[in-house]
């Protein structure tokens, strides 16, 4: 039986959670701008107990077994979700699709926003996890590198998927198989979170921008370009302008990003590293070009037409966060029928049209299009096919590499 021994956060890893509490996605609010997909934000001191105290060791055999199913006489279900990440009726009074799932099929769902960030969530539950003990939760929402991590410690049951025919069927292809989760046996996407390149029209004197090669080289660019201050991001797009893997990429290949990105950065190309307040400046025209993230550019646009977007030709980066039911939950087929419901094709439309991110599931368009027809045309809510061919992933990292990756970044982008 395979045991894991204690995971500790690295000084590197501390810094990278210190920026996006600071200013990276873990700052921000869901409904204005996107918040932390890399290491998520965390209170300092909830930091330096994490540090400290690592993940107790865990048998996978065990934590992840089955757990008793309460499902057929208990008709409800625990759902810990982000904040503003369900769509809510006009009166703001109640959530339309969540009562529909009720009315449909008389499970109750107790929906609870008490994620703000991925590790102080883990936080709450990974005692309880470690101890083999259920966290009074079915379903949680979790960032991909996070649920790579609950599923190999073996603290996800794995989903019967009798339980998920319209889940199958219907989850887009480019994420169905990410290599933390291969087939998605653990884990089904409940939104994703694009990285792009963004540019103000006005600031370039009308031309587009749309290659990381221009962002790093272009001379009518220097000193009007940013990056992000998050590592996947920012790597993971420098990686794929050198026509590199990010699923697939080697130590040589990592530096070989740095070493790009480091030259921008001696030649004065790259203002600055930024989290969410690259947006003000790009309004501004401040920065003319850079590399952001999908939901900024969204709510960006409303009040700014000169905002654009372009999705290079050598692809671009997608994270998600995603639906888990923990080990030990007590109601896995009824959490596993409400993963289902949300990949109904009038159900994912509902949701996708309230909170503006890609949407995981094949066949919404005529859908959304009912409820509104821009955002059904909107390629950052809905990638067409020639996008979604050029998504990719940022591959998952050991403990040992995200500490080596995260300090070589640390130091490149001065943090």
């Amino acid at each position: 039986m395979e045991s894991y021994e204690p995971e500790r956060l690295s000084s590197a890893q501390l810094a990278a959670m210190r920026r996006s509490l600071t200013s990276g996605r873990g700052a921000l609010t869901r409904r204005s701008l996107l918040r932390a997909s890399g290491m998520g934000a965390l209170a300092l001191g909830g930091m330096a107990t994490l540090g400290a105290c690592g993940i107790p060791p865990a048998k996978r055999g065990d934590a992840g077994a089955p757990s008793d199913d309460h499902s057929a006489e208990e008709k409800e279900v625990t759902f810990s979700n982000w904040t503003e990440y369900m769509d809510v009726s006009e009166d703001e009074k109640g959530r339309p699709t969540l009562e529909a799932f009720t009315k449909r099929t008389g499970i109750r769902v107790k929906y609870t926003e008490d994620i703000n960030d991925n590790v102080e969530f883990f936080g709450k539950i990974k005692p309880q996890l470690a101890a083999g003990q259920n966290t009074g939760r079915d379903l949680i929402c979790v960032t991909d590198w996070l649920a790579a991590r609950i599923i190999r410690l073996g603290w996800a049951q794995k989903l019967d998927a009798s339980n998920l025919p319209h889940a199958f069927a219907n989850v887009s292809a480019q994420f169905r198989t990410p290599d933390w989760d291969p087939g998605r046996a653990y884990s089904y996407p409940w939104t994703g979170i694009p990285t792009v390149i963004a540019y103000n029209v006005k600031a370039t004197g009308g031309r587009k921008v749309d290659s990381v090669t221009q962002l790093l080289d272009d001379p009518k660019l220097k000193g009007r370009v940013s990056f992000l201050s998050e590592m996947r991001d920012t790597i993971g797009m420098t990686l794929l302008d050198q026509g590199k893997d990010p699923g697939k990429f080697t130590d040589t290949d990592f530096d070989g990003a740095i070493g790009r990105l480091q030259k921008a950065v001696d030649k004065k190309q790259i203002r600055r590293f930024t989290g969410n307040d690259y947006t003000a400046d790009l309004s501004k025209g401040d920065i003319a070009a850079c590399v952001g993230w999908a939901g900024d550019i969204i709510q960006l646009q409303a009040d700014n037409p000169d905002i654009r977007f372009a999705i290079p030709a050598a692809g671009y980066i997608t994270s998600s966060d995603n639906l888990l039911v923990p080990a030990q939950a007590r109601h896995k087929t009824n959490a596993e029928k409400l993963i289902d419901y949300y990949y109904e094709p009038p159900v994912a439309a509902q949701l996708a049209a309230y909170i503006n991110y890609v949407c995981p599931v094949d066949g919404v368009r005529d859908e959304l299009a009912r409820i509104d027809e821009s955002m059904a045309s909107n390629t950052l809510i809905l990638p067409d096919k020639e996008m979604a061919a050029k998504s990719r992933s940022f591959r998952s990292l050991s403990t040992k590499e995200e500490t080596a990756y995260e300090e070589k970044f640390a130091k490149l982008i001065g943090a």
